[in-house]
């Protein structure tokens, strides 16, 4: 007997029968599995795509947070982009004007041949030439040796005061009264500090560096003893009428190694002027001098650049 499936449907109109086969059966029984498989299979890729949904979320949110971090990153180096630039031009304003002041300063210490080199190599030149005039104007009489005080005899033939003889005056005569501060025209010691009622009367002498020394004579007393030390513009003691003198007076003497030389391009020798002594003052070889000073001015630069360096790594 064949397999046989009878579907029977019945309703009010009556009973119908309907008779599939086996073949049929089996079509419809595949079709079933299949149908489940396609829904487990959907059901497995809408699982999956849910899955990645849920990821993209995800790394659309982590992209975010990068995103805005970035975003204040950027914002932050702008704020410093921008107070570099600030800091530069305020850099480079005080750079020039550090340029303008030191041609301002080049131009009084007669240095006018710089203009191609750099502000470093600038500075340098002007460090050493004021190194250079400071230690030669401290270091070498100049200036007066009273603050107030006419400057009668000078230096040279004249017929003297008191004896009436023509004799060699080697020194400068300041007209002052009895008692005037009389200060040192340079630093250096006191060499010699001699009382005496003749000739030149109570005199000192200081020695200066480089050869040089400067007297003072006629003074009424003494501030200082022999071998003390003294700094530009100290007082050293007090004019008087001493000695072989007329009146009240200061006899101010300069020497170089022992030999007289004018002393009013001294008096007269400063910042303003620091190149004249060089004409005026004959027998001196000041361009050694200038050379000597200049070589250790070099040398104490290198020193300390040398020192900042240093110091400079160490802090690193």
């Amino acid at each position: 007997m064949k397999e046989s499936l009878v579907i029977s449907i019945s309703s009010i109109g009556g009973t119908k029968h309907f008779h599939v086969g086996k073949w049929y059966r089996h079509f419809w029984k595949g079709f079933g599995y299949l149908f489940v498989f396609a829904l487990l299979t959907l059901a497995g890729v809408i699982y999956y795509l849910s899955s990645e949904v849920d990821f993209a979320k995800h790394k659309q949110k982590e992209l975010e947070t990068q995103s805005l971090s970035l975003n204040e990153e950027v914002s932050s180096l702008k704020a410093l982009q921008d107070q570099l630039q600030n800091d530069v031009l305020e850099r480079e304003e005080k750079i020039q004007i550090v340029s303008d002041r030191l041609g301002d300063l080049e131009k009084v210490l007669g240095v006018d041949d710089t203009e191609q080199a750099d502000i470093e190599e600038r500075l340098d030149i002007a460090a050493i030439t004021s190194f250079v005039r400071v230690i030669m104007l401290n270091s070498i009489p100049s200036g007066h040796p009273v603050k107030q005080g006419r400057m009668s005899s000078g230096y040279g033939k004249r017929v003297h005061p008191i004896t009436g003889k023509v004799k060699f005056h080697r020194g400068q005569d300041f007209a002052v009264s009895r008692g005037t501060p009389i200060y040192a025209t340079a630093d250096g010691v006191v060499e010699v500090t001699r009382p005496s009622h003749e000739g030149a009367g109570n005199y000192m002498r200081l020695q200066h560096g480089f050869g040089f020394t400067s007297s003072y004579s006629h003074m009424s007393r003494f501030k200082l003893r022999m071998g003390d030390f003294v700094r530009k513009g100290e007082m050293i003691g007090y004019s008087g009428n001493t000695g072989l003198s007329s009146g009240p007076h200061l006899h101010y003497e300069v020497r170089f190694v022992g030999r007289s030389l004018n002393p009013k391009p001294f008096v007269e020798w400063g910042l303003n002027n620091f190149d004249t002594i060089f004409t005026k003052i004959k027998g001196i070889r000041w361009e050694s001098l200038v050379n000597n000073i200049e070589q250790r001015a070099s040398a104490q630069l290198q020193l300390s650049l040398q020192k900042d360096v240093q110091l400079t790594d160490n802090s690193k």
